[in-house]
């Protein structure tokens, strides 16, 4: 069998800031929208919390009119109750006095993805041919089912029997997924999104397990992630969310295997190198978990990373083995076809259908592994 893992980043719609040409072009909007949906989130807003949504707002051309709520980048969505209101010659206010006083958010305006990218993202997923394949930065389950059955067959490719994928903790549909093959149906699947770290969500976005028994009677569980990224927040903030996430997935492993699951994947984009420190609860300190593209069978193109131009700093995804599934493996490797490599695309081979960067699958290369299993 085939198991694979592939960042489509979005199928359909993606926040407009997030399809900007560098992450770190949208990152001062991320981070502002964060803090706004944390400041509302409050059982009562203080003189400055109200001081600093109004600071906030008023750098978006729009966003803080009572008659649009609207800027480029980010809408409030006001559904009942007074948040604020801008009388005549007069300042922004806030007349909320807490959550309880209104219901509504703010959230991240979408784009429609170009359908020839939607339609490349297919191929990808058509020329790995897994047989269970996890899927990164999907927006919901309807979208990846859509995706499924439209997308995937118009390319001529085989839509999968199983399509599944819980809603996670980001609100800006980015969610992680799962599809296999009519033979490879999900047995039981657990979802960790309220795991917690004192009030804090561990998972950035979820970590579900995903166990199948296969046709030859043997129990797979599939562990698939999105760690936090790099592309807003301190570094420090950001590598101790990581670790937290990295150190809970080891635990869950450990404790899967002490109830007698042997054959176990963690997959994903983990958002970070196989040296660094949140990765090493993982790949270092006592774990047995391997990354199979360490592996002698591994099928590589002389770049080590997976997203962008393939750096080795841009090792993000993974596919994690437990030594039973490292015993199994026949071959495994990166499919960077849809990658627009390079300024001009130059840098490997990509689909004949894409001719800019626009129109490429994903920044991200999918992984695959094939299993005598």
């Amino acid at each position: 069998m085939r198991l694979a893992t592939f960042n489509v980043e979005n199928l359909f719609d993606r926040p407009k800031i997030m399809n900007l040409p560098k992450w770190s072009d949208g990152a001062q909007v991320l981070k502002d929208y964060a803090r706004l949906n944390e400041l509302v989130a409050q059982d009562s807003y203080s003189t400055a919390d109200k001081q600093e949504l109004i600071n906030i707002m008023g750098k978006y051309p729009g966003l803080n009119s009572p008659q649009k709520k609207d800027s480029k980048y980010i809408h409030l969505r006001d559904i009942r109750g007074d948040f604020f209101k801008k009388p005549k010659s007069k300042p922004v206010e806030i007349v909320a006095n807490g959550r309880g006083d209104w219901i509504g958010w703010f959230e991240l305006k979408t784009e429609h993805i170009k359908e020839v990218a939607t339609e490349n993202t297919a191929r990808i997923v058509h020329l790995v041919n897994a047989d269970i394949i996890g899927i990164v930065e999907a927006e919901d389950r309807m979208g990846l089912t859509e995706f499924n059955s439209a997308a995937i067959k118009k390319i001529g490719g085989q839509p999968y029997e199983h399509v599944m994928l819980i809603d996670g903790n980001d609100d800006r549909g980015i969610d992680v997924g799962i599809m296999s093959r009519k033979a490879f149906a999900i047995d039981s699947m657990r979802s960790h999104v309220d795991d917690k770290k004192g009030s804090l969500s561990i998972f950035s976005r979820d970590c579900p397990e995903y166990l199948f028994t296969l046709p030859s009677g043997t129990r797979l569980l599939v562990l698939i992630n999105h760690f936090k990224s790099k592309g807003y927040g301190t570094a420090a903030s950001s590598n101790t969310k990581r670790e937290d996430q990295a150190k809970r997935v080891r635990e869950i492993y450990d404790l899967r295997r002490q109830e007698g699951i042997a054959h176990i994947a963690i997959i994903g984009d983990f958002n970070d190198i196989p040296t660094s420190v949140p990765l090493s609860h993982l790949l270092q300190q006592g774990s047995d978990l391997k990354d199979t593209s360490q592996h002698p069978q591994f099928h590589g193109d002389g770049r080590t990373g997976t997203h962008g131009d393939g750096a080795a700093s841009s090792k993000f995804d993974y596919i994690l083995l437990s030594p039973a599934l490292w015993a199994v493996v026949q071959q495994a490797g990166v499919e960077r076809r849809g990658v627009w490599g390079g300024k001009n695309g130059k840098l490997w081979p990509i689909l004949p259908e894409m001719k800019s960067e626009k129109d490429a699958a994903s920044d991200h290369a999918a992984l695959w592994v094939d299993l005598a299993i």
